[in-house]
């Protein structure tokens, strides 16, 4: 398998999508599509695995970035370390997940984390140390973590760390039916098809009063129509991510918070400018926070809304970088 060196570390496609020998060959797999990026240290000892999960619209790809800066982070807070594999997911009815045909209905929450798990299997690993999610992701890799604790997957464990980034542990609150990620899918909807090129789909969004990095995260999940055109279409099925979502809203992982797995800390990061967050919800993290302080810990993220790790992610970096790097040390 051919290795494609990224300033210092190596970046493996594989998943569906493999590198063999001088090209690249097409080849269905019958678990999640998933790239590696490993980014190696000076040590000798174990390497350690962090799994990534996007939320809703996004890829496993649009993470390459903030994870190869993150990973960079942890080797910074442990120098001697052996280094990180960051594992990079596509979900059912994304990236290129998005058209596995063994990925059939119902497509919800819990579907969604038994993918994780049939992957980890079929793919022989370990439970990775840490799982890294975004969104809907985030309810993802709560429903594994539970579901894992209780054997429901078989041999396949918890992780040591859950980090939760902006997404709320209970049902969505209606009120917030009109929030940030309602009024991107309802833009979504009206757009034409094809997308005239990327830079026109980052110039609406910016126009409409949507950031710059969310803009270009949004164009980032394009691909062209041929090699002639500049039209683009979405990565992700766009019915199934509707599914998706509104399962999403309605699933409830206020229990896992209550009763973690055991040994695994559960970090949940809340960015300031997201209009996820209730008076109601950010009281009841306090309290479960308290309850539970050596295995849930709430974090406050500034300068940032949903799309919290294009909005600010040096911020979310200093934040998580200290508390994975702990990993390496035991």
């Amino acid at each position: 398998m051919e290795r494609a060196m990224v300033k210092g570390s190596v970046l493996v496609q594989r998943g569906w999508r493999a590198w063999m020998g001088a090209g690249m060959q097409l080849r269905e797999k019958s678990t999640l599509a998933y790239d590696e990026l490993v980014v190696e240290g000076n040590g000798t000892g174990e390497m350690k695995t962090a799994m990534v999960v996007h939320g809703l619209m996004g890829s496993g790809r649009n993470w390459r970035t903030f994870s190869k800066r993150l990973a960079t982070g942890m080797l910074n807070s442990t120098p001697g370390s052996a280094g990180w594999r960051m594992v990079l997911i596509d979900l059912r009815n994304h990236g290129n997940s998005a058209n596995l045909p063994i990925l059939r209905p119902p497509h919800n929450i819990s579907a969604a984390a038994r993918d994780v798990a049939d992957l980890i299997k079929s793919e022989s690993w370990d439970a990775p140390d840490a799982m890294i999610a975004h969104s809907l992701g985030g309810k993802v890799v709560l429903e594994f973590a539970q579901k894992a604790a209780m054997g429901s997957y078989g041999v396949v464990n918890p992780p040591k760390q859950l980090w939760i980034l902006d997404s709320v542990p209970g049902e969505v609150p209606t009120q917030n039916s009109d929030g940030e990620v309602e009024r991107v899918l309802a833009i979504l909807k009206g757009l034409p098809k094809p997308i005239p090129s990327r830079r026109w789909l980052a110039d609406y969004f910016v126009e409409k009063g949507f950031s710059k990095g969310l803009a270009d995260w949004l164009g980032s999940n394009l691909k062209r129509v041929s090699s002639t055109t500049e039209e683009m279409d979405w990565v992700f099925n766009v019915d199934g991510a509707y599914d998706m979502f509104s399962s999403y809203k309605k699933a409830d992982y206020w229990s896992v918070l209550d009763h973690p797995p055991v040994g695994t800390h559960i970090n949940i990061v809340r960015a300031a400018k997201s209009d996820r967050w209730t008076p109601d919800i950010i009281a009841r993290l306090k309290e479960a926070e308290a309850k539970k302080s050596d295995h849930v810990s709430f974090h406050l993220l500034e300068n940032a809304g949903h799309w919290l790790h294009t909005d600010n992610p040096s911020g979310l970096i200093a934040i998580m970088a200290p508390i994975l790097a702990k990993i390496s040390q035991k």
